[in-house]
């Protein structure tokens, strides 16, 4: 009978391992909590929507110098008129997609690289700045995150714009 009362599993309350006293109940207590994370604690869960995420590594690529615009052509036509309507909200997340899980986060960012500036170092300090961010604000460990170049911001590409921020049809694929 003395052996049933030591098992966890049998105790007649569920707080008997926590408070026994018993060094493997504990140890295995300090373990399941590392593999649950920061996000799923004995007091609660936390769940973080995948906009979040967007929007954390929206705002950590925009702050990289060389990041002229996120998104494709199609996108930044579409934000530059729904900019303009009164009472708008800039949208942070145009250019970036997220997967993410319970406990890990892999993130996209399609941006424009203003010219002069190195492509490489940008997309490495893209990468420090959202890891930094995300990590930091959400306790999710980022996987990878991805950069995809769509174009490069010439100097006077600016006043080749229309007046609705759409660039003037040319003949170069994009």
């Amino acid at each position: 009978m003395a052996e049933t009362a030591r098992n966890p599993g049998q105790a007649s309350t569920p707080t008997a391992p926590a408070v026994s006293g018993n060094v493997v109940g504990s140890d295995s207590e300090i373990e399941e909590q590392r593999r649950s994370g920061p996000l799923h604690t004995p007091r609660g869960d936390t769940t973080i929507e995948e906009t979040v995420v967007q929007k954390l590594a929206g705002m950590a690529t925009r702050e990289v110098p060389g990041v002229y615009a996120m998104g494709n052509a199609a996108r930044r036509a579409f934000s530059a008129v729904t900019d303009r309507i009164p009472g708008s909200q800039t949208n942070v997340s145009h250019g970036v997609t997220v997967e993410k899980g319970e406990r890990q986060a892999a993130i996209d960012v399609s941006i424009v690289v203003e010219y002069g500036f190195s492509i490489v170092e940008v997309s490495q300090g893209i990468r420090r700045n959202v890891i930094r961010s995300v990590e930091n604000a959400t306790g999710l460990e980022v996987l990878e995150v991805n950069v995809n170049v769509t174009d490069v911001q010439l100097p006077g590409d600016s006043k080749d714009e229309g007046d609705d921020g759409s660039k003037p049809p040319s003949n170069r694929l994009e």
